[in-house]
């Protein structure tokens, strides 16, 4: 079964990092966006693992993400 987790992703001065709201501790940094897309990926496997290698359930997904214009 496939889960979608929100990732929020910050252009930083030389970076760009990614953290999962819904996974405190998952976070990655990389050079691009793309870089960091790949990385936050195999974060949020590594991190679901290691829940899972502890016996604990994967947290429900709750953060949801939308763009304001103004």
């Amino acid at each position: 079964m496939s889960q979608s987790y929100a990732v929020v992703i910050e252009q930083a001065e030389g970076n760009v990092s990614a953290h999962v709201p819904d996974l405190p501790g998952c976070v990655a940094t990389e050079a691009s966006r793309d870089e960091v897309l790949e990385e936050i990926r195999e974060a949020i496997a590594f991190h679901l693992e290691g829940l899972a290698a502890d016996a604990q359930p994967a947290p429900k997904a709750n953060t949801s993400v939308t763009v304001v214009t103004i």
